[in-house]
């Protein structure tokens, strides 16, 4: 993975196990990049979402920047905004919003809030590596359950059941939601990929997990790429059911941006064999284009191959007994505003005196930055087979 350019450009990890198949790969996996993270501190941390074709309109994002490095994220973009790189700053440059929670209590106690179900995260993974360091989704959480705020979180980490303590209670006020993401079943394509998120056989494990202690689960096939992972919608679907998920969704490939230069610097360097058909089949899915902003059509594309794709998916769902009754919309009746105090929590605050900051859906609020800056460089080996290119 290279730092590719950016339309505003001027001029030691922790390994995680749940990332590899086997413990021992550790000891076979070559040095990453210093990965640093950096504290900001956040006026304000809900960002509202007026696209018509998400299923949410707010959501918080306790950290920018993303560990596990999916080389297809669409919010990598969201880094050039910083003068960073949506290439490899995306996956090594974070920021921890180490005020995330008391930024959330001070917007929910303000008069005239109305309630909406949060979606935790839209523009990062609230589950990343770091988050056993800095904890601040587990206090997010914590903090909609005093509330009795609903929240919706997807992720593709197994260290989601951490918080099994606060789901659970969540669940049982109908609170909460969770959706694993899943898009490959073969440990080889995700470790290229989406390299330092769980494997796929954890995300099966965690949505049982979750199933088994009464948290509703779903699982996102996202994205759907053309002759890299469309082979295994069937096979996605039909585990995740097995494994406990009563809801299933999808979207197709998007590139939006820089996505489209860092995808394609992947996709030749790691099947060169396919790369063409793969590159010609999106632009099949996008009237021609590499990508299609539109809303309505950005999720799913258009045309014959959209519609094969969306007649497949419907089809597995059905056999695998997904989606077989609405779920309905999380309860908002029993939100009781915080004080507007903030209060020490037990459930994991983030490190005194840190602060944070947070971006919006795909814009830039005020920020202040917390001075000096807190960098916490850490290194943990890439997991077997990520992306290398030059």
């Amino acid at each position: 993975m290279t730092n590719v350019s950016h339309r505003y450009q001027r001029d030691s990890r922790l390994a995680d196990p749940d990332a590899l198949d086997h413990a021992q790969a550790l000891d076979e996996l070559p040095p990453a990049p210093l990965t640093r993270v950096e504290a900001e501190q956040a006026r304000r941390l809900i960002s509202r979402n007026d696209s018509p074709d998400l299923p949410f309109e707010q959501a918080v994002n306790p950290y920018r920047g993303c560990e596990h490095g999916c080389i297809y994220c669409y919010a990598r973009p969201t880094h050039a905004y910083l003068g960073y790189s949506p290439g490899l700053d995306f996956e090594t440059r974070l920021v921890a919003k180490t005020n995330a929670v008391e930024a959330l209590r001070a917007e929910l106690s303000r008069p005239g809030y109305v309630p909406k179900t949060i979606t935790l995260s839209s523009a990062t993974d609230a589950y990343q590596p770091i988050e056993r360091q800095w904890q601040l989704s587990r206090g997010i959480l914590a903090l909609m359950l005093e509330t009795g705020h609903p929240v919706s979180v997807i992720t593709k980490n197994a260290l989601v059941e951490r918080d099994l303590d606060l789901l659970v209670p969540l669940a049982q006020r109908r609170l909460v939601q969770v959706y694993l993401s899943l898009p490959t079943l073969d440990a080889d394509m995700a470790r290229t990929l989406e390299p330092r998120a769980s494997a796929p056989w954890r995300r099966l494990r965690t949505l049982r997990v979750l199933a088994d202690a009464g948290v509703p689960a779903g699982v996102s096939l996202a994205p759907v790429i053309p002759f890299i992972n469309d082979d295994q919608i069937e096979q996605v679907l039909h585990a995740a059911a097995q494994a406990g998920a009563s809801q299933a969704f999808y979207t197709v490939l998007r590139l939006p941006y820089e996505v489209k230069d860092v995808f394609e610097q992947w996709l030749h360097a790691h099947f060169p064999d396919r790369a063409q058909r793969v590159l010609h089949r999106i632009e099949d899915l996008r009237e021609g284009r590499r990508n299609d902003s539109r809303f309505g059509v950005r999720m799913r594309g258009t045309g014959i191959w959209a519609d094969l794709i969306a007649q497949r998916f419907a089809l597995a769902v059905r056999q695998a007994g997904l989606n077989l009754r609405d779920l309905g919309d999380l309860d908002t009746s029993a939100f009781v505003a915080p004080a507007r105090a903030v209060k020490p929590s037990a459930a994991g605050a983030a490190r005194p005196g840190a602060s944070s900051a947070q971006l919006d859906l795909f814009s830039v609020p005020d920020l202040a930055v917390s001075g000096p800056a807190a960098s916490s460089p850490h290194r943990q080996p890439h997991a077997a087979g990520a992306a290398t290119l030059t």
